[in-house]
């Protein structure tokens, strides 16, 4: 649906003046923030995005920052879970690489989801879930799959070059069982009796409890199945944008667009050099982000008072970060290129409220006092009834 821009409903010298006040506001927020990490204790975490004075941002993390944790000649993983950004509560993120003619090996997460987008090349997702459902398809970048916890799958490199997914989960601490330890695991009369086979047949099968991860594939891939529909993939790229304007456009990977969600979302959110998401916070639901292009910064709240309590930072490719529910944040692109983000939830329905339709919801005479102003005083600032979402950042950057 097409969203107004907060700058249609009014202009003028009282436009000015409020968003003045709001950019000044921010510009002491973030002033505030730096301060107050500057006194604050630090703990220095790899891959924590340093503020200027050099200390770690305790809501973002530089995952371009960090060295694979896993590398081998068949794939990478670089991951962000509580152990590497002590922040995540209930999500968490791997950055996978694969090489041409590899895979990453039949697994399974037993305690998470894992919904993820392809940034780079072309994979066959292969599937066995409960019910004994076998599904085989088809992603390339810009696609989306989903594989729910527990779900026996695997990720098969087709394509000429590196293929590359940014995978996140539904639990910061994401639990792997591969094929090849699982099988591994076991002895060679148990699975000989499992496949109905004399257990001196499976004399060649490496017996040990410890998954190889990535691998090379023993001959040339099939040729991919027809694209076709598939409830475990999802063309979020393809889809109408839900949320667009002059400034800016966000395509939804929700339950109403994509019934098999059922913890998870993802928001694919771009934002033109004049483009700013506005101040907002998702009650009931946690926020994880991954920054694809651009340059950005963003402000957060914490519930507590004082300088400590405002966090802002900014944001590079390959950077992340993460918001618990209902903390108040917003997106500013700091260059003229388009800024791209992937912007994950822990529900598969997000909800949003948004400084520019709640502030209008009260009273003048409730809000003037509040921001310590008179009514007199107060901006007219527009009186919309619902979110703008994403608006036109019409002030200069403040440094």
């Amino acid at each position: 649906m097409h969203r107004t821009p907060i700058d249609a409903p009014i202009g003028g010298s009282d436009r000015r003046l409020f968003l003045a006040g709001m950019a000044a506001f921010a510009g002491a927020a973030g002033a505030a923030g730096a301060a107050g990490a500057a006194s604050a204790p630090q703990v220095a975490v790899p891959g924590a995005a340093p503020a200027p004075g050099g200390a770690p941002h305790r809501h973002s993390f530089r995952l371009s920052a960090v060295a694979p944790q896993l590398v081998t000649p068949a794939g990478t993983r670089t991951q962000a879970t509580v152990r590497e950004f002590p922040a995540l509560r209930g999500m968490s993120l791997y950055k996978l690489a694969i090489e041409p003619g590899c895979f990453r090996e039949p697994h399974w997460h037993a305690n998470a989801d894992e919904l993820g987008y392809c940034t780079a090349g072309e994979l066959i997702v292969t599937m066995f879930s409960t019910g004994n459902q076998r599904d085989m398809f088809r992603v390339q970048a810009g696609e989306m799959y989903l594989v729910p916890s527990g779900s026996f799958h695997s990720l098969e490199n087709v394509g000429p070059g590196r293929a590359e997914v940014i995978a996140a989960f539904s639990h910061e601490s994401p639990e792997d069982f591969g094929l090849s330890g699982a099988v591994g695991s076991m002895s060679a009369p148990v699975m000989g009796n499992a496949w109905g086979m004399e257990a001196s047949e499976l004399d060649g099968i490496v017996r040990r409890p410890v998954d190889i991860v990535f691998g090379r594939s023993d001959g040339a891939a099939d040729p991919p199945p027809p694209a076709a529909a598939n409830r475990w993939k999802f063309g979020v790229e393809a889809v109408k944008p839900m949320i667009v304007n002059d400034f800016g456009s966000a395509r939804l990977a929700r339950a109403d667009a994509w019934p098999a969600l059922r913890t998870q979302s993802m928001y694919s959110l771009r934002l033109k050099g004049t483009g700013m998401r506005e101040p907002h916070w998702h009650p009931e639901t946690a926020e994880m982000g991954y920054v694809l292009a651009g340059r950005s910064r963003m402000t957060i709240k914490s519930p507590h008072d004082g300088p400590a309590s405002v966090d802002t930072y900014e944001l590079g490719p390959g950077d992340m970060y993460f918001i618990p529910k209902g903390y108040p944040h917003h997106i500013e692109n700091l260059v003229s290129d388009e800024l791209r983000f992937l912007i994950f939830f822990d529900r598969s329905m997000p909800e949003d409220i948004g400084y520019t339709g709640g502030i209008p919801t009260f009273p003048r005479r409730i809000v003037a006092p509040t921001l310590g102003v008179t009514e007199a005083e107060l901006p007219r600032y527009p009186d919309v009834a619902s979110d703008a979402m994403i608006v036109r950042k019409r002030n200069p950057v403040a440094p």
